[in-house]
Parts: structure tokens; sequence; C-alpha cells
């Protein structure tokens, strides 16, 4: 049952997409005008499916419209107009958009599914728009583009919260599946953990089957990396090393951005994190403690047993990220900033130097410029930037898409996107994505 707590919560603005709130509220108008609840008692038949089909024509109409504003949207983009397109006013926190969306047909694709337009007392969902949205960017870069890399968050995308990917998860034969049609992997995520062997507790399962593999070639062996703290440690697939995973020096992967962050704006923009972190710890009286990291800061839970409120949790990350974006710290003598990301993770609070768009820029740079298969790997340079993968290439799935403590809302910026919220969610994506590469592929 849906409590008061949850649906005061979810209205909260910091927890809302817009662009999807307002998807929503353009076909509640054709679901209140043509789903008509009385239907429901009717007992001629054809009433019941004559309103079906023409709420189902409605929807698919308004779907058809906002799909021509998104292509209005693309060209002013190509255009680098400074006026702004119809789509930007009606919804002015709109991103860029690297490919088109055929959101009549992905929203007839779902409609087969999920029998939208049949329901009469329930209006199209946020998780409705949500799952439409997600099927036109897999149509997007398949069956109208070329899918060369896809990118996954880990907690709640691959696995449950906390848990690891065991053997036995349906999402790995799917990946797998990925790999063997030559779709390059990276795992993003903001686990920070400096060596392999943290990594391969965590993904064994995909790792040892990769290994074991019969359908895969050595060279598609390597297709995979993990890219761990958000954007700071960067492990390539070994399967000589003890753990299957070994380490590739910063050198030979940071992007010519990152390189030029310096060490004293790092340090400098993680003391006021911590201080910042500090101050919420004591001002809320948090059961928590200040856990320090050379590239990352964050609190986590004094007691593993006692869960930190969530509300406590998303004001500490709203504050400490107002603070970090007023305060001078990570800046360097040249007045660069710093980029960082600051985030709930359901039951801590962490800073992070970088964020994932920068984590997923790394794995565009790194199998464009041919690294893991005797490229040599990322590296900065015009050379590494004419070859790194393009956005409307890339595929980043994750289930952190709000705008505010929400570690996989900055990857849009950098690629295509596709939020799920759950592990099984993970599993009907790559089942449509395999279904769409499929008949592209015949």
């Amino acid at each position: 049952m849906t409590s008061r707590y949850r649906v005061e919560y979810a209205l909260k603005t910091h927890r809302r997409d817009q662009f999807i709130e307002w998807i929503k509220g353009l076909l509640a108008v054709p679901f209140v005008l043509y789903s008509q609840p009385t239907g429901v008692f009717e007992t001629n038949g054809f009433n019941v499916t004559q309103m079906s089909e023409e709420a189902h024509r409605r929807y698919a109409e308004i779907m058809r419209d906002i799909e021509v504003m998104i292509d209005d949207q693309l060209m002013h983009q190509l255009d680098g107009s400074r006026v702004p397109s119809k789509l930007k006013l009606l919804v002015p926190t709109i991103g860029n958009f690297f490919t088109r969306l055929p959101l009549e047909a992905a929203f007839k694709f779902q409609d087969r599914k999920r029998y939208i337009s049949s329901r009469r007392f329930v209006s199209p969902s946020f998780n409705d728009v949500r799952l439409i949205l997600n099927t036109a960017q897999l149509m997007a870069v398949t069956t109208h583009g070329s899918l060369r890399l896809a990118t996954f968050d880990g907690d709640v995308t691959l696995y449950e919260d906390g848990q690891s990917l065991e053997p036995t998860s349906p999402v790995i034969p799917r990946m797998i599946d990925l790999m063997r049609k030559n779709v390059k992997i990276g795992i993003v995520t903001a686990a920070g953990y400096t060596t392999g062997e943290q990594y391969y507790a965590r993904l064994h399962g995909l790792l040892d089957a990769v290994a074991s593999s019969t359908t895969l070639t050595p060279q598609q062996r390597q297709n995979i990396v993990i890219m761990g703290g958000e954007a700071n440690y960067l492990f390539e697939f070994s399967p000589t090393s003890p753990h299957l995973l070994s380490p590739v020096p910063r050198e030979r992967w940071l992007t010519a951005e990152m390189a030029s962050w310096s060490d004293s704006g790092i340090a400098a923009l993680l003391d006021v994190a911590e201080a910042a972190l500090r101050d919420c710890v004591k001002n809320m009286h948090l059961p928590a403690t200040l856990m320090r990291k050379d590239r990352a800061v964050g609190i986590i839970p004094r007691d593993p047993a006692v869960r930190i409120p969530r509300e406590s949790l998303e004001e500490t990350v709203l504050v400490v990220q107002k603070i970090l974006e007023l305060s001078v710290g990570g800046r360097d003598f040249d007045n660069k900033v710093v980029p960082f990301c600051a985030f709930n993770g359901g039951r801590d609070v962490f800073v992070d130097i970088g964020d994932k768009s920068w984590g997923v820029s790394v794995c565009q740079q790194w199998f464009g410029n041919g690294g893991g298969n005797g490229g040599g790997g990322g590296g900065s340079g015009g050379d590494a930037e004419s070859a790194r993968i393009r956005p409307e290439q890339t595929l980043h799935v994750g289930d952190q898409f709000l705008s505010a403590g929400s570690n996989d809302f900055k990857a849009r910026s950098v690629s295509t996107t596709a939020w799920i919220a759950s592990p099984a969610e993970t599993v009907e994506l790559l089942d449509e994505l395999a279904d769409f590469m499929g008949k592209k592929l015949s």
C-alpha cells in the first residue's frame, strides 16, 4: 500500500523529473475524455473496446507530437541557435538530445505489454512514461543507429542494493550476449575501491562468466572495464590476474580535462565537503561516522544495522551540494573548478571527485582508442578525442536520474540513457535491446 509518507515524499521538487511530469500531464487529457470509468459497468463490450481504441489513438498522437518537438530541439542544437526551441520553452529543464526518439512506436510497443489504453481508473503513470522513453531510446540506438558501448550502474541496476552480482543472476547471460555482439561494457559505479579484489567480490558472477565463456573470443573478453568511484579508478579484464581485474594507471586513461585537475584543488574541495558533512552530522544528530578517501569523502552509519532516515540523507546531500557550489573549495591557482558529485547512496552520503559523465567519457575514450585490445588505452590529446565512441553510440543504464543527489543524472550529458528501477527491469531492458538488435541484423 502507498503510504502518505511515500506520496508526500514523491511530490518534492528534487524528486521529480520535469520532462516526464510534463508528458504525464499531456496524457491526462485524453484519459479523462476517452477512458470513461463507466465503461467498466457497460454490458456492451463494444463500448469498452471503442474507448480503448480511441484512447490508444489519442495517446499515440500526443507521443508523435512530442517526437516532432524533439526533432525541432535537435535542429536547434545542430544550428547552435540561441533562440530556444518550443520544447525548451515548455520544459525549461530539458537537456540536449543525442538521437531522435521514436516515441509513437515506443508507446505502441509498451501499450501491447502494459495495456495502458485499456485502463479506466489509472491514468498513464510516471513509470509508464519512463518505460516508453526507455524503449524509444533503445529503438534509436539500434534500429535507427549503432550501439557500440553500454555502461551500467551497480547497485539497484545489476544487483540489489548492497548485494553482489551472483553467478545465478539472469542479467549475466544477457551482458555476455552484448559482448558477443561486440558491444563494449563499462560498469560505472560509485563504489570507490582501490583494489581489484573488492570489485571482484561485488561482480564475481559476471567476471567468472566472461573468463569461462566459450562464445567469447579472447579479444571480446577484453571488452569490459570497471570504472569505480564515479570516475577515479579504472580496471580492465585480465584473465591472468588473481581476481580477473588489473588496475590501469591514471596516466593511461585520464581525459585531457581530467588531467588538468590539480591535487591541491581536489584536496581543497574534499576539505570543504568534509566540513559540511561534519556540520550535518552534528546539526541533525545523525548516527553516522565520517569516512575520508583519497578521491572521496562521505558519511556511513556507525552501526550497519541502523538506517539513517531517507529525509536526513537527502537533506545532507542538498546542503553539501549547495555549500560546494558556493564555495571556492576545489579551485586551483588557475581558478579551475574540480567537478564533484554529491549523492545519496541509500544508506550513506558521499562526495566523489568527478561524476558519472566523466566515468562514461573515460569508457568512450578507452574503447574508442583501442584500450584493452592492444591500442594502449586512453590518454589525452586530439587523437584520443577523434577516436572516442560518440554519445549517440553509447547507452548508460542506471536507477538514479533525478536532478539532485542522483549520480546517474550527469551521464545524460555524454550519452543516451535508460532509467530502470530494479535489476529485474534491467533484464527486461536487455531483452528488448537484444530483440531490437536482432531485428536490425535480420
